[in-house]
């Protein structure tokens, strides 16, 4: 029987495992240590631990996950997205232990996955395209001078990443530096390397994407098109297929486009291309994520393909099960259930998961890492779960979102939740007009949303482990550190106990000091930006909650709790 080991975690890992198991593999999890009893583990049919609690010696790990692939006798290795999903070199180095990699060739990853070598390839095959730069930024400076002479906004991006970490939108010459800056760090942090690039920024645009499947030789079958506007910090948080609103010809260009740059890479598996439409009917290829994406199922769900079956046709040799377009049937929604706070500005909230009401009724899917008492962690992504509807048209399929929300209840993490019922009331989004943008959000909806109740922090989840001998043999037991400290329960009333000095600064939640942006014994306004944080993967900017001297109280690379003492102003 052919044994898949799932190199992910969370609600990518469970979609995966379940695929497994209709096809008649055998699944293996993988697990850091917080992730001991997650749902993918409790889920798959073996599971092995990475032995670290970050993602830098667990998921980002290649030894440590080739090592678990040795040991539980994977044949093939499914990478999920995220964490080492577009890494060329994992993928080559999947390959060289003897194992099948479901997912596109290292060759194809690192022609796309290089966003400037994208856009060679996307100039020679004639895709719309906004103007930019076809070589890494050695500085600030070029990127200063890119603005000077194309105009403003800008965007840098890192190269070598997705998921709108490693890109910053710049409208003044004076923010060009510190994005820049800021851009490499995120990048660093979420795929380990740094180089970015610039382009020109098309302001208020639609994102459309193009879903396709190849068979590595040359044939490419787009499988359907997506509207993802809907987006906060460059991340989506509602997902629509088909995309709306669009002209037969847009739709054409859209989909011969990624047809045409994907074929020219002979790209194999799954794969998406990306685009930016104008409001003046402007399009500009984006960027090629050669995996699966997070927003799959509202494809899956129009046109009744299973994009992660089909990952596994081609990469067993078996082929793609269906040769054209097909034609979509209905309307479908997807909404990512984040542990944020959008009245916070989608501020991270990680935490325990007290209690979880799910929807169900026709045209409801659930797709979830977690289940009700499972904790959000804080060192990995803020998306927990993701509730998709369908319905014969979009308006039917509006009112059935909302019901399905409704009816959705989580205890314990502030979620986005309020957000999705405010957004589907809305005008822009929910008429025909459809006039919604990437930063929509940002500048129209965000000022409406109000505060939640911050959760209770959760135990920790590190494990401690020890030598013990069983039956003669010598394993290593990890036992959680919560349990050995005798810890339990969460502070009253759902919100974290503190007692608070009014000079302290205090970190809105958890996460890596990765810059303090004043010098200590600095003066500060009430409203200065002071400190930028690594937080479930975004970069979180605090500011000065009062005027006065500031001083530092934590280290640089520091990890703080929620409502940890960042520094004192006085």
């Amino acid at each position: 029987m052919t044994t898949v080991l799932i190199a992910n975690r969370g609600e990518i890992a469970v979609r995966v495992i379940r695929a497994c198991a209709e096809a008649g593999y055998t699944s293996v999890a993988v697990y850091a240590d917080q992730d001991a009893d997650a749902l993918h583990v409790r889920l798959a049919d073996q599971a092995v631990g990475l032995g670290g609690d970050t993602a830098a010696t667990t998921y980002l790990s290649i030894d440590a996950l080739l090592e678990a692939a040795r040991t539980s006798g994977a044949d093939a290795v499914h990478p999920g997205y995220g964490f080492l999903s577009e890494s060329a070199e994992f993928a080559r180095a999947v390959e060289a232990a003897g194992l099948i990699w479901i997912g596109p060739s290292p060759d194809s990853i690192d022609a796309l996955g290089d966003k400037m070598t994208a856009r060679r390839i996307a100039q020679r095959v004639g895709a719309p395209l906004a103007a930019g730069t076809d070589e890494p930024l050695s500085g600030p400076e070029e990127a200063v001078a890119f603005a000077e002479e194309h105009g403003l906004p800008i965007a840098i991006k890192a190269a070598f990443g997705g998921g709108g970490r490693g890109l910053k939108v710049v409208r003044a010459l004076s923010e060009v530096a510190d994005a820049f800056d800021a851009a490499t760090r995120e990048a660093i942090a979420a795929f380990g390397r740094g180089e970015c690039f610039v382009e020109r920024f098309l302001e208020s645009p639609r994102h459309i994407e193009v879903q396709v499947l190849g068979d590595g030789q040359g044939g490419i079958v787009v499988v359907g098109d997506r509207d993802c506007s809907m987006q906060r910090r460059n991340q989506k948080l509602i997902e629509e297929a088909p995309a709306p609103g669009l002209t037969g010809d847009q739709r054409t260009r859209f989909h011969d486009a990624a047809r045409a740059i994907c074929a020219e890479v002979q790209y194999r598996g799954a794969g998406t291309v990306e685009f930016l439409l104008a409001a003046d009917g402007t399009i500009s290829f984006l960027e090629v994520n050669t995996r699966l994406q997070v927003e799959h199922p509202v494809t899956e769900e129009v046109t009744g393909i299973d994009l992660v079956r089909e990952q596994f046709r081609i990469a067993f040799g078996e082929g793609i099960s269906f040769s054209a377009t097909p034609a979509p049937k209905g309307h479908a929604f997807e909404f990512r259930l984040n542990a944020e706070d959008p009245g916070r500005g989608f501020l991270p909230s990680p935490g325990r998961v007290d209690a979880l009401r799910i929807p169900g009724g026709p045209g409801v899917r659930w797709d979830s890492g977690i289940e009700a008492g499972d904790v959000v962690q804080p060192a990995f992504d803020s998306m927990i779960a993701k509730l998709i509807v369908r319905a014969d048209d979009r308006d039917a399929a509006l009112v059935r979102a909302r019901r399905a929300l409704r009816e959705l209840s989580v205890g314990g993490p502030a979620t986005v939740i309020p957000f999705d019922l405010l957004a589907l009331d809305d005008e822009a989004f929910a008429t025909e007009t459809f006039a919604v943008h990437t930063q929509w959000i940002e500048s129209t909806l965000l000022p409406r949303l109000e505060p939640q109740l911050r959760p209770a922090p959760a135990p920790d989840a590190a494990l401690q482990r020890f030598p013990v001998e069983i039956d003669g043999r010598r394993v290593v037991l990890g036992l959680p550190m919560a349990l050995l400290a005798g810890l339990g329960g969460l502070a009253e009333g759902g919100a974290a106990a503190s007692v608070s000095d009014p000079t302290e600064l205090r970190s809105p939640t958890p996460g890596t000091i990765v810059r303090w942006l004043v010098d200590d014994g600095a003066s500060v306004a009430e409203g200065d930006p002071v400190a930028a944080l690594d937080a479930m993967k975004m970069e979180t900017t605090v500011t000065a909650h009062r005027a006065g001297i500031l001083s530092h109280r934590a280290e640089l690379s520091a990890t703080i709790a929620a409502d940890g003492v960042l520094a004192v102003i006085v």
